[in-house]
């Protein structure tokens, strides 16, 4: 009885030995490079997709891409740590072989990861760093941002419009810029006051922001962020607002203008194809209005009657090619000329920018 024993537990053993070994092979194997019969699309959200603000707007992109009878899955609230290379991992353990992440710090986590699974593609929004797997995406929202600014320069009366911006990196940098821009081509007078929050997505603090810069007598606000808080406190204050990512008027009726808007449908879904097709490669994509990737929001009623028809022409001459906002002459904040008359800032530079045109009332920490 004893041998009989012994015998069924070595097979016992060797059975699960032989089981494990099929489980380390596949393991081994690694999760398989997307087709059209096994793709999965992981996105890797900053935020919520409640957020009213930049999440809900890379959410609607997933949408899309759900649209196209394409299975998905995301996490929420991944902050620009190791959680972000957690999150991605679980996502391709999860059988996703196609992974999105949308915020600046997720990119050296992305990057990390993408190096250990050469066989699967990755793309990062608005960072810099690239792999043969891995894209950077983003939009050409500066063209936006300049077409607020007019709506802004037109809407002031004080000549002091706000900002409340999250991180000082050229992203951030870009936009404040070119909003002043706009500003200044319609009311030379204004300036643009900059309040700094280092964060993307904290309504407590972005209020906090909006409300010292209407104690100081800014009666526009426009904002980087990724909620509706800047909003909200201008329209309590009987101020003006300009937002971001995402069409909010009825988050405050009483303050909205308008909104410089994303289309992350337009880069996923076309992304997604070219997987499908097998042409997808490594690249910056970077594209703009021409391409429907950006948009400046409808203008409320709110706006002053001479906003509407400029922002038009401006915007066609955009379209065209004829109006690029970092065209010279342009000087930073003492004076000094950064960019010649009739020279357009190359794209390098716009994506490296570390300096306020003059107009800009703030410093870069």
């Amino acid at each position: 009885m004893k041998r009989l024993l012994v015998v069924l537990l070595s097979l016992a053993i060797a059975a699960g030995a032989f089981a494990g070994g099929g489980r380390d092979s596949a393991r081994a194997q690694g999760p398989q490079a997307p087709t059209r019969d096994n793709i999965k699309v992981g996105f890797v959200f900053v935020g919520s997709i409640h957020d009213g603000g930049f999440t809900s707007a890379h959410n609607r992109g997933r949408l899309a891409i759900e649209a196209m009878g394409i299975e998905t899955a995301y996490v929420e609230n991944v902050p620009g740590n190791a959680d972000a290379e957690i999150a991605i991992r679980n996502l391709i353990d999860q059988g996703c072989n196609v992974i999105y992440a949308n915020s600046f710090g997720h990119m050296d986590w992305v990057y990390r990861v993408a190096e250990d699974f050469p066989q699967l593609v990755f793309g990062h929004c608005s960072g810099y760093r690239s792999r043969d797997n891995m894209s950077n995406f983003f939009g050409r929202v500066y063209q936006v941002r300049y077409l607020a600014g007019i709506a802004a320069g037109y809407k002031t009366q004080s000549n002091r419009v706000g900002y409340v911006a999250a991180h000082p990196i050229p992203e951030v940098i870009r936009g404040i810029n070119a909003f002043t821009l706009g500003v200044r081509s319609v009311n030379p007078n204004a300036t643009v006051e900059v309040m700094w929050t280092n964060t993307w997505f904290d309504p407590a603090v972005e209020r906090a922001a909006a409300i010292e810069l209407l104690n100081r007598g800014v009666d526009v606000l426009a904002q980087h962020q990724d909620s509706t808080a800047t909003m909200i406190a201008a329209n309590e204050r009987g101020a003006f607002a300009i937002g971001y990512n995402s069409s909010t008027p009825t988050a405050a009726p009483g303050a909205y203008l308008t909104a410089a808007l994303f289309h992350w449908e337009v880069f996923y879904v076309d992304d997604v194809n070219s997987i499908l097709n097998g042409t997808w490669r490594t690249r910056s994509y970077w594209e703009g209005l021409d391409k429907q990737m950006v948009s400046l929001d409808a203008l409320t009623q709110l706006n002053d009657p001479r906003a509407g028809p400029a922002i038009e022409r401006a915007r066609g001459e955009m379209v065209a090619g004829r109006l690029d906002p970092f065209t010279g002459p342009l000087a930073d904040q003492n004076g000094t000329t950064r960019v010649p008359a009739g020279v357009r800032m190359s794209d390098a530079d716009k994506l490296s920018i570390n300096w306020f045109v003059q107009g800009v009332v703030g410093v870069i920490p």
